[in-house]
């Protein structure tokens, strides 16, 4: 399933490269070229390597199975730009693991990255972050997801205890709820967690700026800052909590004002409606008159005109009719 190939001394190091097609790899190579026949890196393939220290990967991988690379200690860095799906404990105990490339990854399996030394995380494909995927991941300083994500799973980032910044879409229930211990930890005893940003800020922005009344613009960017101010002082243990509370806040503020908006808009469109069906009558009014004998021309045309707003119920002149905005 696999054999040896020199690496041609281009850096004068006489140095044998593994080179693997599949299957259960030696434990004692240290440095691995993965075929571009191999789609799926299979379970336990190079589990308890504590000597591999390089992998070269190519873009046709598709999926890092169950405990391919568990404690695999020495290995500092692997480029899985290409991989759509990392299994469970696929990474675990990669104490030297620094930095990843998970650029296309929708599905982060359950402790994968579990006590790694993993600095940043950029993950604009992914859409399920399973239970303790990245726990007790010491180094990690800040981590940025997509629009894309759809949960993130208990304990997913617990005891990161240097975690600064997570950028996050704002959306309910993005948390998945612990039932064994009756809350939400996901971000738990991140000690220096103090910043969340939302991804989507176009998206947002559009939503703020359409809204109808000034107060409400302003209310909702204070309500958006507000987790900012008042997270670097929340308990370790109640960060997720804090979290998962503001942004339900931020959603039912949102929908909250889109509601009244509607009604605003509802309420703009029908004397819109009416005083464009006063001014049918007006011109009517005028037109009549024009045809009327002298004597009946003395009328005054003002009477006329206020009898039939009275009549048609459009006695409220438009001066400035609202701008008609959808909001999703």
């Amino acid at each position: 399933m696999a054999d040896h190939a020199d690496d041609g001394n281009d850096d004068g190091i006489d140095r044998d490269i593994f080179v693997y097609r599949g299957g259960r790899a030696p434990r004692n190579v240290t440095h691995v070229r993965i075929d571009k026949s191999v789609e799926v890196i299979v379970d336990h393939a190079f589990e308890y390597n504590e000597h591999l220290v390089q992998v070269e990967t190519h873009d046709g991988i598709r999926k890092v199975g169950r405990k391919a690379f568990n404690r695999c200690r020495s290995l500092r860095n692997i480029d899985l730009r290409s991989v759509l799906e990392i299994g469970f404990m696929a990474f675990d105990g990669c104490n030297s693991l620094r930095s990843i490339d998970l650029r296309s990854a929708v599905e982060i399996g359950g402790a994968a990255f579990e006590c790694t030394s993993l600095q940043r995380l950029k993950l604009p494909s992914i859409i399920t972050v399973e239970a303790s995927a990245f726990r007790t991941c010491t180094a990690l300083s800040s981590i940025e997801f997509s629009e894309r994500l759809e949960t993130i799973e208990p304990f997913a980032f617990l005891g990161c205890d240097r975690l600064q910044r997570i950028a996050i879409p704002l959306k309910r229930d993005l948390f998945s709820f612990d039932h064994h211990h009756q809350d939400y930890n996901q971000f738990d005893y991140c000690e220096q967690l103090t910043t969340v940003d939302l991804v989507g800020g176009a998206h947002n922005k559009t939503v703020l700026s359409s809204l109808h009344m000034e107060s409400w613009r302003i209310e909702m960017i204070a309500e958006i800052n507000r987790i900012n101010q008042v997270l670097p002082n929340i308990e370790r243990l109640w960060k997720t909590a804090a979290i998962r509370q503001w942004m339900d806040s931020v959603i039912d503020k949102i929908d909250h004002y889109k509601a009244e908006h509607h009604r605003y808009v509802k309420e703009a469109v029908t004397l819109l409606e009416l005083a464009l069906w006063k001014a049918k009558l007006d011109e009517k009014d005028e037109n009549a008159a024009a045809g009327r004998t002298k004597k009946k021309a003395k009328l005054d045309a003002e009477s006329v005109r206020k009898e039939k707003r009275i009549t048609c119920g459009a006695d409220t002149v438009i001066k400035n009719v609202l701008p008609f905005l959808q909001l999703e």
